[in-house]
């Protein structure tokens, strides 16, 4: 999920984000975002729910740009998996 944030209540976001349990992973990027983060829900509604109801209801997020992800076939290096096969 990419999410715009007001430029001021970057930590402030970035703290908040932290503290939600659905939210795996999260950069502060350069670019036309702020922030991505990378969630993982058990069903589209809670998915909904998680953006509806807490995302978009911290203070400081603008709006958010959202991909679903279908497929992974190569994950990052850092993944659970990589690092048993080393």
């Amino acid at each position: 999920m990419n999410i715009f944030v007001e430029s001021p209540a970057m930590d402030d976001v970035v703290q908040a984000l932290g503290r939600l349990s659905n939210v795996v992973e999260l950069y502060k990027v350069t670019g036309e975002y702020d922030i991505i983060a990378v969630v993982s829900t058990a069903s589209i509604e809670e998915f909904r729910d998680l953006l509806m109801y807490k995302i978009l209801k911290i203070n400081g997020v603008r709006n958010t740009v959202t991909s679903v992800v279908f497929n992974a076939p190569k994950r990052p290096l850092y993944s659970t998996e990589a690092q048993r096969t080393r």
